[in-house]
């Protein structure tokens, strides 16, 4: 008498191709739920129109000489753009964390993909929110007189916005993983969207503020982001360099700079993707 043998089926492991391919449906996954309507869509780009059209022509008005008044105003715009990436960021985040406890991220988590692979999605999906936002305000604001240079040095302006949105939403997804109510979560905003902007060299030099303070700007990730804005963007735009790194090479420091910031990157990043999968798997 002979045994019949029914095979199994044969279950392989994930492999890193289908992990990556994951991406691309997990991006579009939080972007439906970031903008699942004109008024969501609305909403982010109102944000630098009110910048670009009212507070930086008035604040050049108020603050400037006529004869600087589209310096000024090409310098308080840049500087907008390290305001608008952390607060998309942090917001996102939230959304991260309403998502967590009354969406399907529960049973995402238990989906057989990499944990990772939600974490990188997200960033992706915020970069794209803030491209938008970016595109927004340098085109309307040019258009109501900001000056800008249009050269390789863009480039520098491109990197560092990348990185920057790494390292603030970064802090989002991490702080959206540890506080355990949208409440908490809300009250922590200012202090890493908002504050920072004001020691950044955002409104004035971070020369004019008292030396210790100062010391403690040049350490800030934000400080080093406009630093980059203003160098790629604005003519004259290594004095913002200048006044962290003391150095004459401008591309020496916008690339020291850079290296801060993507230092701040890995790790900040590498924090969130760990504690993300930790409290995944718990």
């Amino acid at each position: 008498m002979t045994t019949a043998t029914i095979p199994l089926p044969v279950t392989t492991a994930p492999t890193r191709s289908r992990k990556v391919s994951v991406l691309p449906t997990l991006t579009g996954r939080r972007l439906a739920l970031t903008v699942r309507s004109p008024r969501a869509v609305a909403i982010p780009v109102l944000a630098p129109v009110l910048f670009a059209l009212v507070v930086a022509p008035a604040l050049a008005n108020s603050v400037a000489s006529a004869a600087q008044r589209t310096t000024y105003m090409t310098y308080f715009c840049v500087a907008t753009a390290g305001l608008l990436i952390p607060l998309n960021c942090m917001f996102s985040g939230l959304s991260v964390l309403v998502d967590r406890q009354q969406g399907a991220m529960r049973e995402l988590l238990v989906a057989p993909i990499s944990r990772a692979s939600i974490v990188v999605a997200n960033v992706v999906a915020v970069m794209a929110v803030t491209a938008l936002q970016l595109v927004v305000l340098i085109a309307v604001s040019a258009l109501r007189g900001a000056q800008y240079q249009t050269t390789s040095r863009m480039l520098w302006f491109l990197a560092a916005a990348v990185l920057l949105v790494v390292v603030t939403y970064g802090l989002a997804e991490i702080l959206a993983t540890r506080l355990t109510s949208a409440e908490e979560y809300t009250s922590v905003i200012p202090a890493v969207a908002i504050i920072p902007f004001f020691f950044a060299g955002s409104l004035f030099p971070i020369t004019s503020l008292p030396s210790w303070l100062s010391d403690v700007a040049t350490v800030l990730p934000l400080t080093h982001a406009l630093a980059l804005f203003r160098y790629g963007l604005a003519a004259h735009g290594g004095q913002a360099l200048h006044n962290i790194w003391g150095m004459s090479n401008d591309t020496a420091m916008a690339a020291l700079s850079i290296g801060v910031l993507a230092l701040y990157a890995a790790v900040i990043l590498g924090a969130a993707i760990r504690l993300f999968t930790k409290a995944g798997t718990s």
